[in-house]
């Protein structure tokens, strides 16, 4: 039996700095059982190169990432996914498009490293202080029982890794 592939999008406004430290990692990290995408609602259109330097540490390829729309993923033909997570208050608070299947949904907030100002150095510690905070979320998130969960048990689980209060059902 083969297991099911679960498809992850990561959100943030810019789509340049943790979405994309975050699609990089699950990758990684959950190669075989996850395939992670991000995206921005008003991407900055280039990644930022403090976040390139997360993943080169990881040993990802950087060819595969992209300041991208969060449109792409909600168009026609694109990827189903199982998952939809915020990763800046910007963006959690903001109209997101239908996603085909009814995703889960959760929000993870981390303070924004691009907003960090101050020498290269000073930079470098805070993306790599929110790639640290990332791993922890993404291997807890991988480390759930996915397969045997149910949707209302699962929703709670993954939006408890953000801290978000579960919503009850109507």
């Amino acid at each position: 039996m083969t297991e099911h592939l679960y498809n992850v999008l990561f959100l943030w406004t810019g789509n340049s700095a943790r979405s994309i430290i975050a699609e990089a990692w699950l990758n990684v990290k959950g190669r075989g059982r996850f395939r992670a995408f991000s995206a921005g609602s008003h991407p900055t259109g280039s990644v930022n190169p403090f976040a390139l330097r997360e993943v080169e540490l990881l040993g990802y390829d950087q060819g595969e990432l992209r300041s991208k729309s969060w449109d792409e993923f909600a168009a026609i033909g694109a990827p189903q996914m199982d998952f939809v997570i915020t990763v800046c208050d910007q963006a959690a608070g903001e109209i997101c498009p239908v996603w085909p299947g009814q995703p889960i949904t959760a929000h993870w907030g981390f303070p924004d490293p691009a907003k960090v100002e101050g020498v290269d150095e000073t930079k470098r510690r805070a993306f790599s202080r929110v790639a640290r905070e990332l791993a922890t979320r993404i291997q807890l998130f991988t480390s759930l029982p996915l397969a045997t969960l149910v949707r209302l048990m699962l929703e709670a689980q993954v939006r408890a890794l953000g801290g978000t209060p579960p919503t009850r059902p109507e």
